[in-house]
């Protein structure tokens, strides 16, 4: 757990409340640097100030590739319409103006059940590992080899995410060998024009329904 020492805050939640792995930090940018460097999945619950400048700085690193792909559930009590409103200025305000494309939307999942927020997050590493960027490459690491009719899927569903080329299976790249790079896992890769990342998402999703039959 990671925490900020702030004078009028509560401390630690029970569930990590004397645990070594609770950590109280000083900033806030420490803070978050922290929790998107070693997390692999997250959970946003309604807060304040600072609970929405962690939620879109996570959306602003994910959607300019500056963070890895990750599950990020929105969550709202059952009945409560905090998150549904800012998605709300999301798709009345930003989308219309440019500001954010529809397929940022593919970044996040917002819900009010814990079923359905559960399931999101191991969903996602139903087939997908990891990714990587070889140049102007990207090798997503599989935990299922892809075969030739999910390819032509891929590639009819987005191949303009694509700039040259297709996406196909590759072998591990002579920098993933290097740093022995999860070279034992089955791969594809292609040349992402990187401006993409909802939709990289969105392609996530459907590698790991390929998963589900």
């Amino acid at each position: 757990g990671v925490s900020i020492r702030l004078p009028f805050e509560q401390g630690a939640n029970p569930v990590i409340a004397g645990d070594e792995k609770s950590v109280s930090m000083k900033y806030f940018f420490t803070r978050k640097l922290m929790l998107v460097k070693e997390s692999r999945a997250f959970v946003c619950l309604p807060g304040g100030f600072g609970t929405l400048d962690e939620m879109f700085e996570l959306l602003t690193l994910t959607q300019t590739g500056k963070g890895l792909p990750a599950p990020i559930v929105l969550l709202d009590m059952p009945g409560d319409d905090y998150w549904s409103t800012i998605q709300s200025f999301v798709t009345e305000q930003l989308i219309p103006r440019g500001l954010v494309s529809e397929a940022d939307t593919s970044l996040y999942l917002l819900t009010d059940s814990c079923d359905e927020a559960q399931a999101e997050i191991t969903g996602f590493y139903a087939n997908y590992d990891s990714i990587r960027y070889v140049g102007d490459q990207a090798v997503i690491r599989l935990n299922h080899t892809p075969t030739d009719a999910q390819l032509d899927d891929l590639n009819e569903r987005f191949g303009y995410v694509v700039s040259t080329g297709r996406i196909d299976r590759v072998e591990p790249f002579p920098e993933e060998r290097r740093n022995d790079d999860r070279i034992g896992l089955p791969r594809i890769g292609f040349m992402f024009a990187q401006h993409r990342y909802g939709d990289l998402r969105a392609m996530i999703n459907v590698l790991n329904s390929y998963a589900s039959g």
